[in-house]
Protein backbone atom coordinates (compact mmCIF):
# COMPACT_ATOMS: atom_id res chain seq x y z
CA UNK A 1 0.00 0.00 0.00
CA UNK A 2 1.31 3.71 -0.90
CA UNK A 3 0.72 5.74 1.51
CA UNK A 4 1.49 9.73 2.01
CA UNK A 5 4.80 10.42 4.32
CA UNK A 6 5.16 14.21 3.89
CA UNK A 7 3.29 17.44 3.90
CA UNK A 8 4.09 18.32 0.83
CA UNK A 9 2.75 15.32 -0.85
CA UNK A 10 0.16 15.72 0.55
CA UNK A 11 -0.36 19.41 -0.54
CA UNK A 12 0.31 18.05 -3.69
CA UNK A 13 -2.62 15.84 -3.86
CA UNK A 14 -5.30 18.32 -1.69
CA UNK A 15 -5.53 22.05 -3.58
CA UNK A 16 -5.72 25.08 -1.09
CA UNK A 17 -9.28 25.58 0.94
CA UNK A 18 -11.02 28.48 -0.43
CA UNK A 19 -12.32 30.97 1.80
CA UNK A 20 -15.50 29.99 2.74
CA UNK A 21 -13.54 26.91 4.29
CA UNK A 22 -11.13 29.51 6.27
CA UNK A 23 -13.25 32.67 7.05
CA UNK A 24 -15.44 30.82 9.33
CA UNK A 25 -13.00 29.57 12.05
CA UNK A 26 -13.40 31.77 14.80
CA UNK A 27 -11.17 31.27 18.57
CA UNK A 28 -14.85 32.47 19.72
CA UNK A 29 -18.63 31.65 20.09
CA UNK A 30 -20.17 34.33 18.01
CA UNK A 31 -24.36 33.96 18.07
CA UNK A 32 -24.48 32.03 14.74
CA UNK A 33 -22.07 29.56 16.69
CA UNK A 34 -24.43 30.14 20.12
CA UNK A 35 -27.27 29.00 18.01
CA UNK A 36 -25.76 25.99 16.33
CA UNK A 37 -24.73 24.90 20.25
CA UNK A 38 -28.04 25.74 22.05
CA UNK A 39 -29.91 23.48 19.36
CA UNK A 40 -27.51 20.38 19.77
CA UNK A 41 -28.66 17.86 22.00
CA UNK A 42 -25.34 15.48 20.99
CA UNK A 43 -21.55 16.01 20.96
CA UNK A 44 -18.51 14.01 20.35
CA UNK A 45 -15.58 14.65 22.99
CA UNK A 46 -12.34 14.16 21.97
CA UNK A 47 -9.36 13.77 23.87
CA UNK A 48 -5.80 13.05 23.98
CA UNK A 49 -3.84 11.25 26.76
CA UNK A 50 -0.87 9.27 27.43
CA UNK A 51 -2.32 6.03 26.20
CA UNK A 52 -3.77 7.43 22.90
CA UNK A 53 -7.19 9.24 21.81
CA UNK A 54 -10.64 8.59 23.22
CA UNK A 55 -14.05 9.84 21.96
CA UNK A 56 -17.18 10.05 23.89
CA UNK A 57 -20.52 10.46 22.97
CA UNK A 58 -22.59 12.76 24.80
CA UNK A 59 -26.15 13.73 24.94
CA UNK A 60 -28.87 15.31 27.15
CA UNK A 61 -32.36 16.32 27.55
CA UNK A 62 -31.79 19.97 26.36
CA UNK A 63 -28.74 21.72 25.05
CA UNK A 64 -26.05 19.39 25.70
CA UNK A 65 -23.27 21.86 26.11
CA UNK A 66 -23.77 25.68 27.98
CA UNK A 67 -22.19 28.51 26.87
CA UNK A 68 -20.82 30.35 29.67
CA UNK A 69 -19.28 33.71 27.81
CA UNK A 70 -17.88 33.47 24.33
CA UNK A 71 -14.33 31.30 24.97
CA UNK A 72 -16.27 29.66 27.45
CA UNK A 73 -18.10 26.19 27.17
CA UNK A 74 -19.61 23.83 29.70
CA UNK A 75 -20.61 20.25 29.19
CA UNK A 76 -21.66 18.33 32.52
CA UNK A 77 -20.71 14.83 32.87
CA UNK A 78 -23.84 12.79 33.32
CA UNK A 79 -23.67 9.10 34.93
CA UNK A 80 -21.89 6.77 32.20
CA UNK A 81 -19.87 3.67 32.72
CA UNK A 82 -17.32 4.95 34.69
CA UNK A 83 -14.55 4.69 32.73
CA UNK A 84 -13.75 8.30 32.60
CA UNK A 85 -11.49 8.16 29.28
CA UNK A 86 -12.04 11.52 28.63
CA UNK A 87 -11.79 13.02 32.19
CA UNK A 88 -8.62 11.01 32.45
CA UNK A 89 -7.19 12.48 29.47
CA UNK A 90 -8.03 15.93 30.53
CA UNK A 91 -6.46 16.10 33.78
CA UNK A 92 -2.77 15.27 31.84
CA UNK A 93 -3.35 16.52 28.64
CA UNK A 94 -6.03 19.51 28.37
CA UNK A 95 -6.58 19.80 24.75
CA UNK A 96 -9.89 18.47 23.31
CA UNK A 97 -12.18 18.80 20.48
CA UNK A 98 -16.43 18.71 20.26
CA UNK A 99 -17.98 17.73 17.09
CA UNK A 100 -22.04 18.71 17.52
CA UNK A 101 -24.49 17.25 15.93
CA UNK A 102 -28.20 18.92 15.04
CA UNK A 103 -31.18 16.78 14.75
CA UNK A 104 -32.37 17.29 11.25
CA UNK A 105 -29.41 19.64 9.59
CA UNK A 106 -27.06 18.65 7.50
CA UNK A 107 -24.19 21.37 9.00
CA UNK A 108 -22.47 20.15 11.92
CA UNK A 109 -20.17 22.54 14.77
CA UNK A 110 -16.80 21.81 15.52
CA UNK A 111 -14.83 23.11 18.50
CA UNK A 112 -11.07 23.00 19.42
CA UNK A 113 -9.71 24.21 22.64
CA UNK A 114 -8.32 22.98 26.05
CA UNK A 115 -10.15 21.97 29.11
CA UNK A 116 -10.15 21.57 32.76
CA UNK A 117 -12.59 18.98 35.31
CA UNK A 118 -14.17 21.42 37.51
CA UNK A 119 -16.08 19.75 40.70
CA UNK A 120 -17.39 23.41 41.86
CA UNK A 121 -20.50 22.44 43.65
CA UNK A 122 -22.82 25.28 42.41
CA UNK A 123 -21.87 25.07 39.09
CA UNK A 124 -22.54 21.13 39.01
CA UNK A 125 -25.59 22.36 41.05
CA UNK A 126 -26.94 24.49 37.70
CA UNK A 127 -26.98 21.54 35.73
CA UNK A 128 -28.85 18.90 38.11
CA UNK A 129 -31.72 17.21 36.59
CA UNK A 130 -34.46 15.11 39.07
CA UNK A 131 -32.11 16.40 41.77
CA UNK A 132 -28.91 14.44 39.92
CA UNK A 133 -26.26 16.88 39.78
CA UNK A 134 -22.98 16.04 38.12
CA UNK A 135 -19.89 14.93 40.03
CA UNK A 136 -18.07 16.96 37.51
CA UNK A 137 -17.89 19.31 34.17
CA UNK A 138 -15.76 19.91 31.40
CA UNK A 139 -14.92 23.62 31.22
CA UNK A 140 -13.26 24.35 27.93
CA UNK A 141 -11.81 27.51 26.40
CA UNK A 142 -12.52 27.85 22.61
CA UNK A 143 -9.45 28.16 20.61
CA UNK A 144 -11.34 27.53 17.32
CA UNK A 145 -14.79 27.61 16.46
CA UNK A 146 -16.16 26.61 12.83
CA UNK A 147 -19.50 24.80 11.40
CA UNK A 148 -18.61 21.91 8.77
CA UNK A 149 -20.12 21.68 5.30
CA UNK A 150 -22.70 19.28 4.38
CA UNK A 151 -21.29 17.45 2.61
CA UNK A 152 -20.76 13.91 5.28
CA UNK A 153 -24.08 14.40 6.51
CA UNK A 154 -25.75 14.26 3.22
CA UNK A 155 -23.96 11.48 1.96
CA UNK A 156 -24.86 9.17 5.04
CA UNK A 157 -28.58 10.82 4.79
CA UNK A 158 -28.03 10.30 8.31
CA UNK A 159 -31.46 12.16 9.38
CA UNK A 160 -34.13 9.85 6.88
CA UNK A 161 -35.86 7.28 9.19
CA UNK A 162 -36.20 5.58 5.77
CA UNK A 163 -32.31 4.78 6.10
CA UNK A 164 -32.52 3.66 10.22
CA UNK A 165 -31.05 0.64 10.93
CA UNK A 166 -33.42 -2.15 12.12
CA UNK A 167 -31.78 -3.01 16.07
CA UNK A 168 -32.86 -6.72 15.35
CA UNK A 169 -30.23 -7.09 13.08
CA UNK A 170 -27.59 -6.29 15.44
CA UNK A 171 -26.11 -7.63 18.39
CA UNK A 172 -27.00 -6.63 21.87
CA UNK A 173 -24.82 -5.21 24.70
CA UNK A 174 -25.43 -8.84 26.77
CA UNK A 175 -24.43 -10.80 23.65
CA UNK A 176 -20.99 -8.83 23.44
CA UNK A 177 -20.35 -9.28 26.62
CA UNK A 178 -21.21 -12.62 26.97
CA UNK A 179 -19.40 -13.77 24.08
CA UNK A 180 -16.09 -11.33 25.21
CA UNK A 181 -16.38 -12.68 29.11
CA UNK A 182 -17.14 -16.05 27.86
CA UNK A 183 -20.49 -15.79 29.84
CA UNK A 184 -18.99 -14.13 32.96
CA UNK A 185 -20.30 -10.81 32.05
CA UNK A 186 -24.05 -9.83 30.20
CA UNK A 187 -25.98 -12.37 28.73
CA UNK A 188 -29.78 -12.14 28.12
CA UNK A 189 -30.28 -10.95 31.75
CA UNK A 190 -28.14 -7.79 31.23
CA UNK A 191 -30.31 -6.78 28.08
CA UNK A 192 -33.48 -7.43 29.87
CA UNK A 193 -32.44 -5.35 32.99
CA UNK A 194 -31.23 -2.61 30.77
CA UNK A 195 -33.82 -0.39 30.23
CA UNK A 196 -34.81 -0.10 33.84
CA UNK A 197 -31.75 0.51 35.24
CA UNK A 198 -30.97 3.12 32.72
CA UNK A 199 -34.23 4.95 33.36
CA UNK A 200 -32.88 4.59 37.16
CA UNK A 201 -29.48 5.98 37.03
CA UNK A 202 -30.06 8.56 33.86
CA UNK A 203 -28.75 11.56 35.81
Amino acid sequence: MRAIETLEELEALYPPPNAASTVKELDHVKDHYRAMIEASPFVALATVGPEGLDCSPRGDAGPVVRVADPRTLILPDRRGNNRADSLRNIVRDPRCALLFLIPGSGNCLRVNGRAKVAVDEALLASFAVEGQAPRSAVVLTTEAVFFQCARAIVRSDLWNPARHVDPSGLPTPGEILAAISRGRVGGPDYDREWPERARRTMW
